[in-house]
């Protein structure tokens, strides 16, 4: 019997349970000193002096580095990005936001470290800040990095004409906020760094740690052979630990100078201005359809927040421009989007990495044209979903879908609801005048993942005692990969998993690999794992024919038994330990794959949201959310329930709790968790998962991405949710997040016209 597609538990929660995980912080050396940085204050201005003095006269001091004592080479944008606009690792002589990193102080304790940064004089002369990013293009708007000349970091402009809404009998617009929000992931950053003879070793909690050892080597102007970048456990990234922070990037050099390790850990207010944030987009949305609710027209044009220095934050639309149209047949499909830099922290990825975006603006916009045709938005959604048999389907932004069964998903999550029932239960509230009201919220999404394919590093290797080493590529923060690379060797194999090792996370060890993100894991890497196991499975049977005296071809592998036996005798066999005998001989047994994913795979699902809306005082309970997310071939149901909870969670705090907000000077609101909330599970219901599988022909698994699929679905529903509940009271649309005081502010503002 097959081990997929089974509830396995996970192997590695054991450990994190009990004894508990290895992080960076718990990770020491001897002689380690510590680093502190000073960061701005001020979201724009322009650096007149800087004292540090007294800071090198604290106890403990080893060393007080500033932009004037540095060698290093400015971080240039990813490819796209306008080249122009670095960011030093130190700022030089503006800073650009508040958070940002002037100076770094080494002692012999984080407390002396701490002191001492207090004691750096920094006189910094105030220049008009950029805070909203709808100004940046505005002929008086401040220019951040004058050597450019403009704010816009990254524009996507449409091709040929602009698309025509005159045959469209309903036309809706709306501009709609994709609000900033935080990583904020449990573990803040942090890393060790030391040298041994000229090499640089650095131990960072990462998404990928080859990655980074390839802009360390660029930095400091090594070879990769001399750079060594270990991973250890981690306390989550969600996108926003896929690159290399300038904190992390310095301690090469501050390690180097004082002749000692030194690790860095920034304190939670620290990571809540300084880490990446995620979303940031404003939307300009148009649909236009026909009165039974045809849609034939959208138009799409996003405002994408860059932060002070652009990176990846400015490549979000590209993501958002091929999920333009989502799940649906419409004709005419515009996109057209500017990335801009303002005074705030730089944009990154961030779970659904411009997917999510895509998926709100068209999910909204959906609800408000249902509302305007009179229609049930529901009903609307079937009506333009592309078919099953469409696929695989190209949609009007030259994007091809792999296949899909939308009109199945919308289904079953309805079924599961009882929508029929809950209109119902929310017309009976209307009509008995209840101040606690029902929403119902539905959304359909699809996303890429895995783009644009490729591949990644797996090997499998057969060991003396009878074990099998696993080296992957992948590096996992919580997603389960020791579990499902197991499982997936096990398959090919028919040994145990506890018989079955995975190695990741060590430059030393795994001899190249990709960042983990884009939900490309399994499919991929995962992929060529399984792959690598059929090959060494191929060289078992070499052995094999050899112990047994017959022909390879007729070797056969009993994987239930764990035995190699001739075609119809299988009384007579070999063990894999048998077989593992034969490396102290001969040549070990190891297996590489070759596997490369033609390109990526679309998931896709339907979520319903139900919510409970006191209009005496905005307070909204989300009551219920129902997710049907198909990935696909699913490998493991244990994991999937864990990744889409997790995700739901996300997906539904950006609706309700979330939003990383500036005052008009820069100055951020939002720099802890008193003033950022996190909720945790007791803001949720019990999620209710709706379980399909569309497998997939792009690679042997069937298997598409799950890690965002739940977030992509979920804010949309709960955010229509909210709205379906008051729409009878006047408010046909409100941005995230809906707080209580959002929505009160909005009931009275409607009582009041």
């Amino acid at each position: 019997m097959s081990i997929l597609g089974h509830r396995v538990l996970r192997r590695e929660d054991p450990a994190l349970l009990t004894q508990g995980g290895t992080y960076v912080d718990d990770i020491t050396r001897d002689g380690v000193a510590f680093v502190v940085y000073v960061r701005s204050t001020m979201a724009h201005g322009v650096i007149r002096s800087l004292d540090i003095r007294d800071a090198l006269a604290e106890p403990g001091v080893l060393a007080v580095v500033s932009a004037a004592d540095l060698d290093l080479p400015a971080i240039v944008p990813t490819a796209m990005v306008e080249q122009r606009m670095v960011r030093p690792v130190l700022a030089t002589n503006r800073v650009r936001f508040v958070g940002e990193p002037i100076v770094a102080v080494v002692a012999e304790t984080r407390e002396a470290a701490i002191d001492a940064a207090e004691a750096v004089i920094v006189d910094i002369e105030p220049l008009e800040p950029l805070i909203d990013p709808r100004h940046a293009i505005d002929d008086d708007a401040p220019i951040l990095h004058p050597e450019v000349g403009t704010n816009i970091a990254l524009a996507f402009a449409q091709r040929g004409e602009p698309i025509s809404f005159d045959d469209c009998d309903v036309v809706v617009t709306r501009t709609i906020v994709n609000q900033r929000v935080a990583a904020a992931p449990i573990e803040p950053r942090s890393a060790l760094c030391w040298w041994e003879d000229d090499r640089l070793i650095l131990e960072i909690g990462c998404q990928g740690p080859h990655p980074i050892r390839t802009a360390l080597a660029e930095a400091y102007g090594l070879d990769p052979i001399n750079v060594r970048v270990i991973c250890p456990d981690v306390g989550g990234g969600f996108g926003a630990k896929a690159q290399l922070p300038p904190e992390a990037m310095l301690l090469g050099e501050l390690a180097r100078r004082i002749g000692r390790p030194v690790r860095w850990s920034e304190t939670r207010s620290e990571n809540l201005v300084g880490m990446n944030q995620g979303r940031g987009q404003i939307q300009t949305v148009t649909l236009g359809g026909t009165r039974d609710g045809q849609f034939l027209a959208y138009k799409l044009h996003v405002t994408q927040e860059a932060g002070a220095y652009p990176n990846m934050g400015a490549m979000l639309p590209l993501a958002t421009r091929i999920m333009a149209s989502g799940v649906y047949e419409i004709p005419r499909v515009q996109f057209d989007s500017v990335s801009v830099v303002t005074n705030t922290t730089p944009t990154g990825a961030y779970r659904g990495a411009g997917r999510p975006e895509a998926t709100a603006a068209i999910e909204r916009i959906v609800d408000v044209f249902a509302a305007e045709a009179g229609l049930d938005p529901a009903e609307v959604r079937r009506r333009n979903l592309i078919p099953a048999n469409a696929f695989p389907y190209t949609t009007p932004t030259r994007t091809t879908y792999d296949s899909g069964d939308y009109e199945g998903a919308l289904d079953r999550a309805l079924d599961a609801a009882g929508y029929a029932h809950l209109r119902a239960q929310q017309a009976a509230r209307r009509e008995r005048g209840d101040t606690k009201v029902l929403g119902i919220g539905v959304s359909c999404y699809v996303e890429i993942t895995a783009m644009p394919g490729g591949d990644e590093y797996g090997s499998v290797e057969l060991l003396a005692d009878g074990t099998v080493r696993v080296i992957t590529g992948s590096t996992p923060y919580g997603q389960g990969h020791q579990t499902s690379w197991a499982m997936l060797v096990a398959e090919r194999t028919g040994i145990p998993l506890d018989r079955i090792t995975v190695e990741y996370g060590d430059t030393d060890v795994v001899p190249r690999g990709e960042v983990t993100g884009g939900s490309r894991s399994l499919q991929i890497a995962g992929a060529a794992v399984f792959d690598a196991s059929a090959r060494l499975v191929d060289l078992a049977r070499e052995r094999a024919a050899d112990l047994l005296e017959a022909a390879v071809d007729d070797i056969v592998l009993d994987s239930e038994a764990a035995q190699f036996h001739v075609a119809g005798s299988p009384a007579v066999n070999i063990s894999w330990e048998d077989i593992a005998t034969t490396i102290k001989t001969e040549t070990p047994l190891f297996a590489l794959s070759e596997f490369v994913a033609p390109g990526p795979t679309f998931p896709f699902g339907a979520h319903v949201a139900v919510v409970e809306v006191d209009t005496e005082t905005g307070h909204v309970e989300l009551q219920r959310l129902i997710a049907c997310d198909d990935a696909g071939r699913i490998l493991n149901p244990l994991i999937v329930d864990g990744q889409v909870h997790g995700g739901l969670a996300q997906g539904a705090a950006q609706a309700l709790f979330e939003e990383v907000r500036y005052d008009e000077d820069g100055n951020p609101l939002t720099a802890t968790f008193i003033d950022y909330t996190i909720p945790s599970a007791a803001e949720f219901p019990m999620f209710e998962r709706v379980e399909m599988e569309t497998p997939t022909p792009i690679n042997p698994l069937g298997a598409k991405g799950i890690g965002e699929s739940g977030t992509i679905g979920s804010t949309p529903a709960v955010q229509n949710a909210v709205i379906d509940a008051l729409r009878h009271l006047g408010i046909d649309h409100l941005d995230m997040p809906l707080t209580p005081l959002r929505v009160w502010t909005a009931l009275h503002a409607a009582r009041q016209n």
